[in-house]
């Protein structure tokens, strides 16, 4: 499968709205309850490229969307600004194709060349093909923090990943 990487663009945001709204209604790796609203994902979308923050797709060779990355601030504090947190999201009949791989790929890359520090994973414990994946692309475990969030009325764990973007840090030479 011939997969491109781009930038995403407003005519993407239907795409990224029903992959999103898929991993809320059948999947613990959002935990939210409710769909978002095309509103809501436009408004997402403007504040990430307002502040500087890539949105990306993956596409077939149709130009169909088949997932979407991207990140933001850790935290909102001026001491966390070289850090970031990402998400990557991949549509139901596109997974295990690498797709979420590529897209991981590509955020690192640009937060690299961003000057980012530390790129940050948040996974939903049990979520072991998101784990996994990220192990591939390096990341450390960072921590577990146990019984931190609710979705539909069941306590989850959140599994923190985190990757060292410097390559002149001491975690960025114990990964390679």
């Amino acid at each position: 499968m011939a997969i491109s990487i781009r930038d995403a663009n407003l005519g993407d945001l239907p795409s990224i709205l029903a992959i999103t709204n898929h991993a809320i209604e059948n999947t613990d790796a959002i935990w939210l309850n409710s769909p978002f609203t095309l509103e809501a994902r436009r408004n997402w979308f403007d504040s990430r490229r307002a502040d500087g923050f890539p949105v990306l797709v993956a596409c077939d060779s149709t130009g169909a969307v088949l997932g979407f990355g991207s990140y933001g601030h850790f935290r909102a504090y001026e001491g966390y600004s070289r850090t970031i947190e990402h998400s990557v999201y991949v549509a139901p009949a596109a997974q295990r194709f690498g797709i979420g791989q590529k897209l991981l790929s590509a955020l690192i890359a640009q937060a690299q060349s961003g000057g980012f520090q530390v790129m940050v994973a948040a996974i939903t414990a049990g979520n072991e093909a998101s784990i996994a994946m990220h192990r591939k692309a390096g990341f450390l475990d960072g921590g577990l923090l146990p019984r931190v969030g609710r979705k539909s009325g069941r306590w989850l764990d959140l599994n923190l990943m985190y990757l060292s973007l410097d390559p002149q840090s001491e975690t960025a030479k114990d990964n390679s």
